[in-house]
């Protein structure tokens, strides 16, 4: 079944986390029409390859013209008219830039299997197994629940006593009136004088219910606010911050707007019940009257908690991020326009358009002498409204842009950071005015905070500037410690260690195993690490030079996913890629297997990331002999594959036939089984039109290869064609100098086979 035919039969919990990928650079509207031809395509292969994109881009076009034209052909004119704007909007924003376009679509891909293999694991796991994060959201709905069966009980309180009320003033009016009263006995007036009288203690005592109600409710309504705005939005704010990171994607922004606006919904209601309450106390009332005694009180507390959750009610839905490196927010470049996006919780048709957001750049930072300042440029004043956002209340800034202030005394190098360690401020305010009949008008000031900022002048600088976000939001939750890498702390492995997973599982299909892991920790802690795995890694280890001829941990880090991406995406997401793996620790794996064996590993001394592959071979001694090759940097890789390099790798001495030494990827998979389908297909290779007639260009066709040259010592003739399974069996049970003519006898048999051929 198509991947988006599985999605759509999902849970809505699971619905709304699809949600949150699609917005107005990729619309969902795309995904849904066009869901065949878009997982039709390798996406991943297409995000690295500028000419493909390029390519597919104008494929896109023209299956949206098509799909135009159906609409077209079914009168079908929203749609008409919804496809010609998304065409527009496509071209503005990625017509020079369709590689971005590509890594959006992939990593939407990706984040749906997630979403996917989430919904199955749940599944599987059964009722039984409900986690406890599950369990708190259930008991949140519970509580929600009741407020609203509170207030329609409370409404219903007040219309018994509504009529009851008007029935004992009709009595009292009739027992005024003696006219009225002259048919009746002595007795009979005496009865009803007592029946008026009851009905007044009834009708007391329904009073001071409605009231004693009405103060449990603002008490349960108080609980409830206090658990969202302490508990439920910090962890909301929190795991966006992972998720900005490459952590899981964030989610749950839909309930937890269902939450604050079930809240005020129901606070609106009371303040209505207030003014029905302070009706009926004017139409009657009496001494130590429970409505005269609590009316201010309850109005005033049913204010303070609206207010109280309106002001916390406007939040940064997608931090601010340049569309050109849609993987990297809360990184921005002098000059470059970048998107932030901001939701109102409370979701009331009273509220649409009513809110006006201005957007605010360092607001209320002091003592930043020697920092940078900057000003906001294009639109930074929007209107909140439903119409734009399926149906949230929120608006979007599409062109912002920073541009430094150049001051006389602000120059970057006075201040007490680098430029990739400053952190700046992005705050979002409005005021909102809301008026109720009978009740006093409400004016809340709102506000809303991105997290911390990088802004860097050169694109060089993102590494680094990324390097800064993974710390802040690795380490604190604190949205305006502003100051954090005057005094950066040091992060625990345990901590770093999932972060440096999550940089590569959020462009790939892998994240790092223990064994990746491990070296790593080696590499940051030394002998440290096998003893205190929870050992502790400084801000300047992680992302500062020892020397001048050394380069950062991240930077290395840095320039290895680059090259993924751009040269061995495929590849490692298949797992061929062993990457992070020590010397030592490559011998170790490598020593008992076959001659030929070889794995991949990154070289450790390329800052701009490297691969190369290593090989065992046996001396005639039988011991282990280790080959690694050069390692293979993007310049090579653009000219040639890995896997073709893997294909066409020669070995060659002085008066020696070159030959190939790598025949098993470790630990046992012969390298044509696990690189063959990414080798050149015969269809792929140009020949010319008529064979019998040459080639007019007059060019002989070649093939890069890449060649080892050795010392003849160190080239072995004992490159055996036998499987590791015969390798094992023969070095259990012959000597290495029966190996070695095993080895020199196979190497003669097919010589001797094409000199004297089978006469058969």
């Amino acid at each position: 079944m198509a991947q988006w035919c599985q999605l759509q039969m999902l849970d809505s919990k699971y619905l709304e986390q699809v949600d949150q990928l699609y917005d107005d650079s990729f619309p969902m509207d795309i995904r849904q029409y066009l869901s065949r031809w878009i997982e039709s395509i390798d996406w991943d292969t297409v995000a690295v390859q500028d000419s493909l994109a390029t390519i597919r881009f104008h494929d896109l076009l023209a299956q949206l013209d098509d799909q135009h034209s159906r609409f077209a052909l079914e009168s079908n004119f929203l749609q008409q008219h919804n496809f010609r704007k998304i065409k527009r909007n496509l071209q503005d924003r990625f017509q020079e830039d369709p590689v971005t376009m590509a890594m959006i679509i992939s990593r939407n891909l990706k984040e749906e299997q997630k979403i996917l293999a989430c919904a199955k694991e749940a599944e599987q796991e059964g009722e039984g197994t409900v986690s406890a994060m599950v369990v708190e959201k259930q008991k949140l709905d519970n509580k929600v629940k009741e407020l609203k069966d509170k207030v329609q009980f409370l409404d219903q309180m007040l219309k018994n006593l509504e009529d009851l009320q008007d029935e004992y003033d009709f009595k009292m009016n009739t027992l005024k009136n003696q006219n009225e009263l002259n048919g009746m006995s002595a007795k009979e007036l005496e009865k009803e004088k007592f029946n008026t009288a009851r009905m007044c203690i009834e009708l007391k005592q329904k009073r001071h219910d409605v009231v004693s109600f009405l103060s449990e409710l603002l008490n349960l309504t108080q609980s409830l606010i206090q658990d969202l705005i302490d508990e439920e939005l910090p962890e909301w704010k929190q795991r966006q911050q992972i998720a900005c990171i490459g952590g899981p994607p964030n989610a749950c922004v839909d309930q937890l707007q269902n939450w604050f606006t079930a809240v005020a919904e129901s606070l609106q209601q009371v303040r209505q019940h207030l003014n029905k309450m302070l009706e009926l106390e004017q139409k009657f009332t009496y001494e130590n009257d429970p409505i005269s005694q609590k009316k201010s009180h309850l109005e005033n507390r049913a204010l303070d908690l609206l207010k109280n959750l309106l002001s916390s009610s406007l939040v940064v839905e997608r931090q601010p991020c340049m569309p050109t490196h849609p993987q990297r927010p809360l990184v921005l470049k002098t000059g470059v326009q970048f998107t932030v996006k901001l939701r109102f919780l409370v979701k009331l048709h009273e509220f649409n358009y009513q809110l006006k957001v201005k957007a605010v750049f360092d607001k209320d930072v002091t003592e930043k002498k020697g920092f940078r300042k900057f000003n906001i440029l294009g639109t930074n004043t929007k209107v909140m409204n439903m119409e734009e956002s399926n149906g949230s209340l929120a608006a979007e800034f599409r062109h912002l842009q920073l541009k430094e202030q150049k001051l006389a005394g602000n120059r970057t190098n006075e201040g007490p950071l680098i430029v990739t360690e400053e952190l700046h401020s992005l705050s979002f305010e409005s005021e909102l005015h809301l008026n109720q009949s009978g009740s006093p008008g409400l004016h809340i000031k709102v506000e809303a905070m991105a997290m911390p900022l990088v802004v860097i002048s050169n694109v060089c600088q993102l590494p680094s500037g990324w390097a800064s976000i993974l710390w802040y939001n690795m380490l604190t939750t604190e949205p305006k410690n502003l100051k954090f890498f005057l005094s950066p702390p040091s992060a625990k492995w345990s901590q770093l260690s999932e972060v440096l997973s999550w940089q590569f599982s959020s462009v790939t299909k892998r994240g790092l195993n223990q064994e990746q892991l491990n070296m790593l920790a080696d590499k940051l802690l030394g002998a440290k690490a096998q003893r205190n795995p929870d050992g502790t890694i400084p801000w300047t280890k992680f992302c500062k030079s020892a020397n001048e001829k050394s380069f950062p941990f991240w930077l290395w880090i840095e320039g290895i996913l680059d090259l993924i991406k751009r040269h061995l995406l495929s590849l490692w997401n298949d797992g061929c890629i062993m990457g992070f793996i020590s010397k030592e620790r490559e011998k170790a794996l490598l020593s008992d297997k076959c001659p030929g064996t070889f794995l991949l590993r990154f070289s450790e001394s390329s800052k701009e990331g490297a691969i190369t592959f290593t090989w065992i071979e046996h001396d005639v001694h039988d011991k282990p002999v280790y080959h690694s090759v050069e390692p293979y940097t993007k310049k090579e890789l653009s000219a040639v594959s890995l896997p073709d390099i893997i294909r066409t790798y020669k070995v060659m001495a002085v008066e020696n036939i070159p030959e190939n030494p790598l025949r098993f990827l470790y630990p046992d998979i012969h390298k044509d089984k696990a690189f063959g389908k990414y080798y050149p297909k015969p269809s792929e290779t140009p020949e010319p039109m008529d064979t019998d007639v040459p080639d007019i260009r007059g060019y002989m066709k070649t093939e890069l290869i890449s060649v080892s040259e050795v010392h003849p010592s160190r080239l072995q003739d004992n490159m055996m064609p036998m499987s590791p399974d015969d390798f094992k069996a023969l070095k259990q049970y012959v000597s290495p100098r029966d190996i070695d003519a095993v080895m020199d006898l196979q190497d003669f048999v097919p010589q001797m086979s094409s000199e004297f051929p089978d006469e058969n």
